[in-house]
């Protein structure tokens, strides 16, 4: 696992968008909204993303993971390092954030994203 698969992985989303925030996280967003950060200057790479409410005790509480900083309250958790998850569950987790995300988008801005129709 790598950065170059999680980029993949998320610029299949409709309307994600990616830039550099803080000088050194990977942001991917959709209409504005982030879904996936992961740490560009770091070894190894650590990366946050949204969780179902139901899953974000248990996920906080695997080995690696713990509740993200600054945003625990709306369910992100921080991986330490990338490679502890497979493609599979990098595919199962950014679609899931993504779609918690963009959930709360507006109607008009979803249909701008070409998110609906």
């Amino acid at each position: 696992m790598d950065i170059e698969i999680i980029r993949e992985i998320c610029q299949k989303l409709t309307g994600t968008t990616e830039d550099i925030k803080w000088e050194h996280d990977l942001v991917f967003s959709v209409g504005t909204k982030m879904y996936c950060v992961v740490g560009l200057d770091q070894n190894p790479t650590s990366a946050s993303f949204k969780v179902l409410d139901e899953e974000f005790e248990e996920m906080s509480n695997k080995p690696g993971f713990k509740p993200a900083p600054y945003v625990a309250k709306y369910k992100w958790v921080l991986i330490d390092d990338i490679t502890r998850m497979k493609k599979s569950e990098w595919e199962k987790y950014i679609q899931q954030s993504y779609n918690l995300v963009q959930e709360k988008l507006s109607v008009k801005l979803r249909k701008q994203l070409g998110i609906i129709s």
